[in-house]
């Protein structure tokens, strides 16, 4: 028998692989992290046993308003389903709802070393111009090493810039497995092809960020179409008027044919065909009409789910399951490392 590569043989069964991701809470969702993240989760949840957290304990890395970051909460986990993931497939949770992961991130941070937190360059680049950081936002590559070890992960569905991450996780993995016996796989980072960076529509040598304090520089998924076409037709754009793909010499015309190859299914090619000719103006018209379009059902579900209040069993039901899974490999981790397990919680 032929396996896909969401499958695995254990003895005489075949078992589906494990995929776990987070995203933040920490502001609205923007079409990077829907291309990147949330818009490519369903894609998993077919062939593999999929775990997807809202990871909050991350969001307060950094100084955040307790009442928003609660509604942010619940309002990224309801984009996950509105984004096409099925509770029945997948296991939707909030991060905090679990106790394990912040108890495995202690244990790790006795395994990992103060220079390789230290070389970490996402914490470089955040700390950067900054009077003072927090020790969590030091730690925080651990906490996210603890989340996709908790549950026995295969894949880790990354951008490019938590690369980096994933390779921490997957050499605390090995530590602790040469250290205290074989306990926890060694993942591996699945990184997309396209549409892993998304740019900022106002400054293309950026990341679109939700912390960016120009909210014109990203289309977030919320967004009603006719916002989105205010944003991209301020979106700035390269000498000329060619709608030619060279990130090189033309990066802002660049982005937008990424995005919108990937919000149209069209490639690159094709989209610089279509539009021979035909200057940035039309183009950018027919991006913000295909984006909105592509985003409306996800608009609409979100209302549906935040309206009747369905996310919150949701995230209940996922919690337990995330706990029931997670619990077991935590009682795994205190025997082997000598920690005393009296209750069973």
């Amino acid at each position: 028998m032929v396996l896909s590569s969401a499958q695995t043989e254990l003895g005489d069964k075949t078992i589906r692989k494990r995929v776990f991701s987070g995203v933040q809470p920490s502001g609205s969702l923007h079409i990077g992290n829907y291309l990147g993240a949330i818009g490519r989760f369903a894609l998993f949840q077919e062939g593999y046993d999929c775990f997807y957290s809202v990871v909050d304990l991350h969001a307060i890395t950094v100084p955040q308003d307790p009442v928003e970051l609660r509604k942010r909460t619940v309002a990224t986990a309801a984009l996950f389903v509105a984004a096409g993931l099925d509770p029945a497939k997948a296991c939707i949770f909030v991060q905090s709802d679990n106790p394990s992961h912040s108890e495995l991130a202690w244990v790790l941070q006795c395994v990992a070393t103060f220079g390789e937190l230290g070389r970490m360059t996402q914490f470089k680049d955040k700390a950067r111009g900054k009077k003072s950081v927090t020790a969590g936002l030091f730690t925080y590559p651990v906490l996210m090493a603890a989340d996709i070890l908790l549950y026995d992960t295969d894949v880790v569905p990354v951008g490019e810039d938590q690369k980096q991450h994933v390779e921490l996780t997957r050499d605390l993995a090995e530590r602790f497995n040469k250290r205290f016996g074989v306990t926890f796989k060694v993942p591996e980072p699945l990184i997309p092809t396209q549409g892993g960076r998304i740019m900022s529509l106002t400054n293309p040598s950026r990341k679109m960020s939700k912390s960016d304090e120009d909210p014109d520089s990203r289309i977030e998924v919320l967004d009603p179409p006719e916002e989105i076409a205010r944003k991209f037709k301020k979106a700035v754009t390269d000498s000329g008027r060619e709608v030619v793909y060279d990130p090189e010499k033309k990066p802002a015309i660049s982005n937008l044919m990424t995005i919108y190859s990937l919000f149209s299914g069209k490639s690159l090619e094709e989209v610089r065909d279509a539009y021979e000719g035909k200057g940035y103006g039309v183009f950018k018209s027919d991006l913000a009409e295909i984006v909105a379009e592509k985003l409306r059902p996800v608009r609409e579900k979100y209302s549906q789910l935040m309206s009747s209040g369905e996310i919150e069993d949701i995230l209940k039901k996922g919690a337990e399951r995330a706990y029931e899974i997670s619990s077991a490999k935590m009682r795994e981790v205190k025997e082997k490392v000598g920690l005393c397990s009296r209750l069973r919680l």
